[in-house]
């Protein structure tokens, strides 16, 4: 008799293993990869049209959520302003912040051993 009471209240908490969760039922994801490369010029539009955190991740070539995250340092400096609730980047502030990104040097070695002395190749 112990064994049936049990089994029922297992079965209460488990669901049947042949049943799957259809697709309607999930909530949907966002996509948080690398975008696709743009498919506009950013010299070519005005400089006071305004970019989606999507299209300026394009231009970048980061992803949205490090936008994000660059979002939440107000000292960044890529700039951005909400507009209805949604960042919008200027084409100006993208464009200073690509030629701030080319005057960077190049990146040096990693130093692995913690003692300011590169490895060497």
């Amino acid at each position: 008799m112990g064994d049936k009471d049990e089994i029922n209240r297992i079965d209460v908490f488990s669901l049947p293993g042949d049943r799957k969760m259809s697709r309607d039922v999930k909530r949907p994801r966002k996509n948080r990869g690398m975008p696709p490369p743009a498919t506009f010029d950013i010299d070519k539009l005005p400089g006071s049209s305004n970019l989606t955190a999507l299209e300026v991740a394009a231009v970048v070539r980061r992803t949205p959520g490090a936008l994000e995250q660059w979002r939440r340092h107000p000292n960044h400096p890529l700039k951005w302003r909400y507009v209805d609730r949604r960042p919008l980047y200027r084409v100006d502030a993208v464009r200073d912040y690509l030629a701030g990104c080319d005057k960077i040097t190049s990146p040096q070695p990693h130093n692995a051993r913690g003692d300011d002395r590169a490895i060497l190749p």
